[in-house]
Protein backbone atom coordinates (compact mmCIF):
# COMPACT_ATOMS: atom_id res chain seq x y z
CA UNK A 1 0.00 0.00 0.00
CA UNK A 2 1.37 3.10 -1.21
CA UNK A 3 0.96 5.61 2.16
CA UNK A 4 2.61 8.35 0.48
CA UNK A 5 -0.34 9.39 -1.56
CA UNK A 6 -3.16 8.75 1.42
CA UNK A 7 -5.62 11.56 1.32
CA UNK A 8 -8.60 12.78 1.95
CA UNK A 9 -8.55 15.92 -0.18
CA UNK A 10 -10.55 15.57 -3.48
CA UNK A 11 -8.08 15.28 -6.54
CA UNK A 12 -9.15 18.56 -8.36
CA UNK A 13 -8.15 21.14 -5.51
CA UNK A 14 -5.46 18.13 -3.76
CA UNK A 15 -1.89 20.15 -4.80
CA UNK A 16 -3.28 23.75 -4.86
CA UNK A 17 -3.43 24.38 -1.51
CA UNK A 18 -1.78 28.17 -1.26
CA UNK A 19 0.30 28.74 2.25
CA UNK A 20 -0.98 31.38 4.86
CA UNK A 21 0.43 34.63 4.11
CA UNK A 22 1.45 35.37 7.41
CA UNK A 23 3.98 32.22 7.42
CA UNK A 24 4.62 32.68 4.35
CA UNK A 25 5.87 36.54 5.48
CA UNK A 26 7.50 34.97 8.47
CA UNK A 27 9.99 33.04 6.69
CA UNK A 28 10.24 35.43 3.47
CA UNK A 29 11.16 38.32 6.42
CA UNK A 30 14.00 35.64 7.33
CA UNK A 31 15.10 34.44 3.82
CA UNK A 32 14.54 36.98 1.26
CA UNK A 33 12.58 34.94 -1.55
CA UNK A 34 13.24 35.74 -5.11
CA UNK A 35 11.32 32.84 -6.63
CA UNK A 36 7.97 30.86 -5.15
CA UNK A 37 8.71 27.72 -7.49
CA UNK A 38 5.98 25.55 -7.04
CA UNK A 39 2.70 27.87 -7.34
CA UNK A 40 -0.12 28.40 -9.99
CA UNK A 41 -0.49 32.41 -11.45
CA UNK A 42 -3.85 32.21 -8.79
CA UNK A 43 -1.62 31.27 -5.33
CA UNK A 44 2.14 32.44 -6.12
CA UNK A 45 3.51 34.62 -3.24
CA UNK A 46 6.48 35.87 -5.10
CA UNK A 47 6.82 38.24 -8.10
CA UNK A 48 8.91 35.08 -9.72
CA UNK A 49 7.23 32.08 -10.06
CA UNK A 50 7.33 29.08 -11.56
CA UNK A 51 4.21 26.95 -12.30
CA UNK A 52 3.60 23.57 -13.17
CA UNK A 53 3.73 24.45 -17.20
CA UNK A 54 6.65 25.68 -16.80
CA UNK A 55 8.28 22.42 -15.57
CA UNK A 56 9.83 23.64 -12.10
CA UNK A 57 11.75 20.43 -11.92
CA UNK A 58 13.43 20.84 -14.80
CA UNK A 59 14.54 24.67 -14.97
CA UNK A 60 16.98 26.70 -12.63
CA UNK A 61 15.52 28.40 -9.77
CA UNK A 62 16.63 31.70 -8.08
CA UNK A 63 19.05 32.12 -5.52
CA UNK A 64 16.42 32.19 -2.66
CA UNK A 65 13.26 29.74 -3.17
CA UNK A 66 10.19 29.17 -1.30
CA UNK A 67 8.83 25.51 -2.13
CA UNK A 68 5.18 24.33 -0.69
CA UNK A 69 4.96 21.61 -3.72
CA UNK A 70 2.45 19.14 -4.46
CA UNK A 71 1.80 16.83 -1.66
CA UNK A 72 0.74 14.20 -4.06
CA UNK A 73 4.47 13.70 -5.17
CA UNK A 74 7.32 15.36 -3.14
CA UNK A 75 9.92 13.25 -3.78
CA UNK A 76 11.22 15.11 -7.01
CA UNK A 77 10.94 18.19 -5.52
CA UNK A 78 13.27 16.69 -2.59
CA UNK A 79 15.57 16.06 -5.31
CA UNK A 80 15.39 19.26 -6.90
CA UNK A 81 16.04 21.40 -3.94
CA UNK A 82 18.91 19.19 -3.25
CA UNK A 83 20.29 20.07 -6.49
CA UNK A 84 19.72 23.64 -6.21
CA UNK A 85 21.16 23.55 -3.41
CA UNK A 86 24.49 22.24 -4.75
CA UNK A 87 24.11 25.49 -6.73
CA UNK A 88 24.43 27.46 -3.88
CA UNK A 89 20.58 28.44 -3.72
CA UNK A 90 18.84 28.42 -0.79
CA UNK A 91 15.60 26.57 -0.86
CA UNK A 92 12.47 26.22 1.83
CA UNK A 93 10.23 23.59 1.70
CA UNK A 94 6.87 23.50 3.90
CA UNK A 95 5.48 19.89 3.82
CA UNK A 96 3.78 17.52 5.39
CA UNK A 97 5.51 16.01 8.89
CA UNK A 98 5.21 12.39 7.81
CA UNK A 99 8.51 10.29 8.66
CA UNK A 100 7.06 7.32 7.43
CA UNK A 101 8.14 7.80 3.95
CA UNK A 102 11.36 7.81 2.04
CA UNK A 103 11.17 11.43 0.57
CA UNK A 104 11.20 12.50 4.36
CA UNK A 105 14.40 11.06 5.35
CA UNK A 106 16.14 11.94 2.06
CA UNK A 107 14.76 15.84 3.02
CA UNK A 108 16.25 15.23 6.62
CA UNK A 109 19.50 14.09 5.75
CA UNK A 110 19.85 16.45 3.32
CA UNK A 111 19.36 19.62 4.53
CA UNK A 112 20.34 22.32 7.23
CA UNK A 113 17.74 23.53 9.01
CA UNK A 114 14.73 21.29 10.10
CA UNK A 115 11.73 23.11 12.15
CA UNK A 116 8.72 20.91 13.09
CA UNK A 117 5.61 23.25 13.46
CA UNK A 118 3.70 21.81 16.44
CA UNK A 119 -0.31 22.15 15.40
CA UNK A 120 -1.50 22.32 12.37
CA UNK A 121 -1.79 24.62 9.26
CA UNK A 122 -4.98 26.23 7.82
CA UNK A 123 -3.66 26.06 4.19
CA UNK A 124 -5.77 28.51 1.97
CA UNK A 125 -8.21 27.52 -0.77
CA UNK A 126 -6.97 29.55 -3.80
CA UNK A 127 -10.45 30.19 -5.22
CA UNK A 128 -11.92 32.05 -2.20
CA UNK A 129 -8.35 32.82 -0.32
CA UNK A 130 -10.32 31.56 2.42
CA UNK A 131 -8.40 29.40 5.10
CA UNK A 132 -9.87 25.58 5.22
CA UNK A 133 -9.59 23.56 8.27
CA UNK A 134 -9.42 20.08 8.66
CA UNK A 135 -5.40 19.20 7.53
CA UNK A 136 -4.93 16.04 8.80
CA UNK A 137 -1.21 16.27 9.34
CA UNK A 138 1.30 17.89 11.31
CA UNK A 139 4.26 19.89 8.94
CA UNK A 140 7.95 20.87 8.70
CA UNK A 141 9.74 23.68 7.53
CA UNK A 142 13.20 21.96 5.55
CA UNK A 143 15.97 24.57 4.76
CA UNK A 144 18.12 23.83 2.45
CA UNK A 145 21.01 26.78 2.98
CA UNK A 146 24.52 25.73 3.77
CA UNK A 147 24.90 26.55 7.45
CA UNK A 148 25.06 24.16 10.50
CA UNK A 149 22.30 21.48 11.05
CA UNK A 150 19.83 22.54 13.44
CA UNK A 151 16.83 20.83 14.41
CA UNK A 152 13.80 22.59 16.22
CA UNK A 153 10.48 22.68 16.90
CA UNK A 154 8.16 25.89 16.45
CA UNK A 155 4.92 26.92 17.63
CA UNK A 156 2.55 27.16 15.06
CA UNK A 157 1.49 31.17 16.18
CA UNK A 158 5.25 31.65 15.80
CA UNK A 159 4.16 32.02 12.43
CA UNK A 160 0.72 32.30 11.99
Amino acid sequence: MNTENKSFTSKDIKDLWQTPIKLFNKLDSEFNFTHDVASSKENTLCDNFITLEDDALSCNWGDSNWCNPPYSNINPWVDKAILENKKGNTVVMLVPSDTSVKWFKKAFNSCEDIRFISGRISFINSDTQKPVNGNNKGSVLFVWSNTPKKISLVCRSNYI
